[in-house]
């Protein structure tokens, strides 16, 4: 290939052009490490210290309702490794809540808790050391795909500033372990293919295993690469199909301990899962979503950043553009490479996102609208606008002009990136944590009171991940989940109502679960006024209960 040739000497001044990835590496490290801290540990990272604490929830809600009455802190109990629960536990509450999630990460996490502690720095600091492995993965990846190290080096630059790979490497869960199992496994059979070896097979099915054990949405890869596979070797039952079909057996045969788990816990897992299939959008909807989805992996600003329509016109725009240079970019590389090339970057990209889409579109839900579930999707876009990126800035036949162009072009990518890893490592929340964007404000409004005392309910969702923003001064009042909670219960039935001690400074609702019976059940006694604390969105966080 042309462009192979001329990426020998990087296809650039080759002090300008390493010093720009060395500058962009750099900034990707230091991103994914700068106030790993700061963000509000969110409901779904509680859930992961739970699982490495080895407790259930539904332990958690029992042993809460029978306190009554504890300090804030001392659901840090079930947020930390303990000798009460080993690890054995930590894969059985998996089993028993989360059969979804294969235990790998969460195995991985515990170990980690165990030597370098529980806290929110700690347990981002394993998210974020996993994803420093995706650079050198995507690399490897190029360079089995394009044999072309400017490729390479540019995808690297890509996920290295992304702000959706930085946003996933600081939150403490499985989605950055996720990232490096699909290079990896994508890789792996790359060079199986051209080293035909048993060893060399044997290390696809080893990753293709690791992958199985992070997420379930693996298996779309490895459709996705027996798609190609069997393309390539245009359906002949090949001595290379075949070493292909027994990895993928026996990767099959070793993660079928957790798809019994799995299968024999379906009911569990989909009551877990209900919520992306519930909403009916149009396809109108669908399609400005999905171009927004697409922006967040290089550009990523709030939309409320600025409370104006331009800003939002000029969002949108972008969501616009992006999609744009997405699909030239698989266009381009379906018209420029051999197949071998870009039927792998199709698969990798388009299995998922059409398993994702094709329900959404015809059943209902927001499947395809959940970003996490696309990051097969993204690796290969951010593949596919690499080569476009190369091919375009070395194209010796092209004139200055166009170079210019393609090289504003990739000015502004890495900009816009740059920017949005800029903003958002300043942020208290992301959107990746939006069930979690009134915890600061809560938090501050507790923080402020003396003796405050909380009233909520003993789902640990919202609880949990409070008990990280708010002092020790805090006490925590649940009455027992079956008196508030049972069938049989009965809203003027005012037995229900807990008995209030006097002695804190002030007394709370927290807007959670179950808030709604008791707001229920303090406005019909007549000794108390409940006051609500509206956020600047109007939004009620609070009531702040008043005795008459």
């Amino acid at each position: 290939m042309l462009l192979n040739k001329v990426t020998q000497s990087w296809g650039f001044p080759i002090t300008g052009l390493r010093f720009l990835l060395t500058v962009l590496l750099l900034l990707g490290i230091f991103f994914r490490f700068v106030n790993i801290d700061r963000k509000v540990y969110w409901i779904d990272e509680a859930f992961t210290s739970i699982r490495v604490s080895g407790y259930t929830e539904d332990e958690i809600v029992k042993n809460l309702s029978n306190a009554h009455i504890i300090r804030i802190d001392e659901l840090q109990k079930y947020q930390r490794p303990n000798r009460e629960k080993g690890l054995i536990d930590t894969i059985k509450s998996l089993q028993v809540e989360d059969p979804h999630h294969p235990p790998l990460y969460y195995v991985m996490a515990r170990f980690w808790a165990q030597v370098f502690g529980s806290s929110v720095a700690a347990m981002r600091s394993l998210p974020a050391l996993i994803s420093l492995l995706a650079l050198p993965c995507i690399y490897w990846l190029c360079i089995e795909l394009c044999e072309s190290p400017l490729i390479a080096w540019i995808a690297v630059a890509l996920v290295a500033i992304s702000p959706f790979h930085v946003l996933y490497a600081q939150e403490a869960r499985p989605y950055s372990l996720w990232t490096v199992t699909i290079l990896l496994s994508s890789a792996a059979l790359l060079r199986a293919r051209r080293l035909k070896t048993n060893a060399s097979w044997g290390i696809y099915a080893v990753t293709l295993v690791a992958s199985f054990y992070t997420f379930l949405f693996s298996g779309l890869v490895a459709v996705g690469h027996g798609i190609y596979i069997a393309t390539i070797e245009r359906f002949r039952l090949s001595k290379t199909l075949i070493a292909y079909i027994a990895a993928t057996f026996l990767s099959v045969i070793a993660f079928s301990p957790w798809l019994w788990v799995l299968i024999t816990n379906i009911s569990q897992a989909k009551s877990a899962t209900d919520w992306a299939v519930t909403a009916k959008l149009t396809v109108w909807q669908l399609f400005f979503s999905w171009a927004e989805t697409l922006r967040l992996v290089i550009f990523d600003l709030k939309g409320d950043l600025l409370d104006s329509s331009i800003y939002r016109l000029f969002l949108k725009t972008g969501d616009l553009l992006v999609l744009a240079l997405v699909g030239y970019s698989l266009y381009f590389i379906w018209r420029k490479t051999p197949k071998r090339i870009w039927l792998l970057i199709w698969t990798l990209t388009g299995v998922t996102a059409l398993v994702l889409i094709l329900p959404d579109l015809f059943v209902g839900g927001f499947r395809s609208l959940v970003p996490r579930y696309l990051i097969p999707c993204y690796l290969g876009v951010q593949i596919a606008i690499a080569y476009l990126l190369a091919t375009k800035l070395t194209d010796i036949s092209s004139n200055n002009q166009r170079k210019k162009l393609w090289s504003l072009i990739m000015a502004v990518l890495f900009s816009g990136s740059i920017l949005s890893c800029s903003i958002s490592f300043q942020s208290d929340v992301a959107w990746s944590k939006d069930l979690g964007k009134n915890i600061p404000t809560v938090a501050r409004i507790l923080n402020q009171a003396t003796s405050p005392l909380l009233i909520g309910s003993p789902s640990v969702t919202q609880l949990l991940s409070l008990s990280y923003s708010v002092g020790a001064k805090l006490h925590l009042l649940v009455e027992p989940q079956c008196r508030i909670d049972c069938v049989d219960y009965k809203p003027e039935d005012k037995t229900h109502l807990p008995k209030i001690p006097k002695r804190f400074s002030d007394v709370f609702l927290f807007k959670d679960g179950s808030y709604k019976k008791w707001l229920h059940l303090l406005e019909k006694e007549p000794i108390y006024t409940l006051k609500p604390i509206v956020s600047k969105s109007k939004e009620i966080l609070l009531w702040r209960v008043e005795r008459r």
